[in-house]
Parts: structure tokens; sequence; C-alpha cells
């Protein structure tokens, strides 16, 4: 594995997950709060880890495939802890989950078969953005939160169908 600031920008934020759901289901005062600073944390390191490595031309195959499993696994995390303190439905967070992780899965396949691996794109990485947007309001259970998460929900999973349909794309020989 190439070991570089990029690539260990992403571990650290893969590190930040069980951070965050300790601080998010801990009782002491402003847990929400340093729970969301943890995931603010994770966001700007994401901005970094790709700024960085794409300036200093660092990008690696490792980094491509690292950097969104990172971010899909702290979402993911995020989601789960919404769902089981009751600020969203069970159908949000299956949906949500049903989408990352046949994403996760499906970049695994192609990876391991030795497919060309798709780099974020700009549907992708507004997603990522949106849920950055969405999910403080989820977190404080502002009105019609979970309304706006369906909406990007929806928006993800376009961003999915143009995502694999580069994918294929780009692997047809």
């Amino acid at each position: 594995m190439s070991v570089n600031l990029p690539n260990l920008l992403t571990i650290f934020r893969i590190v930040l997950i069980p951070l965050y759901l300790y601080v998010f289901f801990s009782v002491f005062p402003y847990h929400v709060e340093i729970a969301l600073g943890i995931l603010i944390l994770a966001g700007v390191t994401d901005i970094a880890d790709g700024y960085i490595a794409r300036k200093h031309k660092l990008v690696t195959t490792i980094g491509m495939m690292l950097d969104p499993l990172a971010d899909k696994l702290m979402m993911l995390a995020v989601i789960a802890s919404l769902f089981l303190t009751d600020r969203i439905s069970i159908w949000a967070a299956l949906f949500f989950f049903v989408r990352d992780l046949a994403m996760i899965v499906t970049g695994a396949v192609y990876h391991f078969r030795g497919k060309k691996t798709v780099p974020a794109n700009a549907y992708g990485k507004l997603t990522t953005v949106l849920l950055y947007v969405v999910i403080p309001l989820v977190m404080y259970r502002y009105e019609y939160s979970e309304a706006i998460l369906w909406s990007v929900i929806a928006f993800s999973f376009i961003a999915s169908a143009i995502y694999l349909a580069k994918a294929r794309l780009l692997n047809r020989v």
C-alpha cells in the first residue's frame, strides 16, 4: 500500500468512525455537538486529502478505493446512529444502507476483478456535500429534516446510476 499524506488522512477518517459512534451514544453533555464536530472534521479531512492528492499528484489506486469507502462507512455509521436514536425512519435508513452497501460491494468486485476504478464524480461529491448539510438538521430534529434527507437519498441513487454507467463504459472491452 502506498502510504502518503492523502492516504493517511483517509485512514484517519476511518479511525474517526468508532470515535464518532462512541461520542454520539455517550451521555455526557454536548455529545451530539461533539459528534457533529467529529463528522465535520471527517468532512474537512476528506476535502484536504482529495486536494492534496490531486495537487501533488499523489493519487493512488488504493486511495481511489479507500477514499469513497471511508466516506460511505462514516455515512453508514451516521445513518445508523440517527436511526437508532429515532431521528430517521427505518425506511430512510434502509434505502441509505442498501445504496451504500451496493456501492461498496460493486467497488470491491470491480477492484478485485482487476477492473478500472472510476474516480469520484461531481454528482457523488455533491451527494456528500448535501449529506453534510442535511445531517445536522436531522441530528437536531428540525422540522422537515427527514423529507430533506429523502431528497438527498433520491439524488444519491441518481449519482450512483451515473457512476455505475461510467464504470461499465470504462471497463467495456
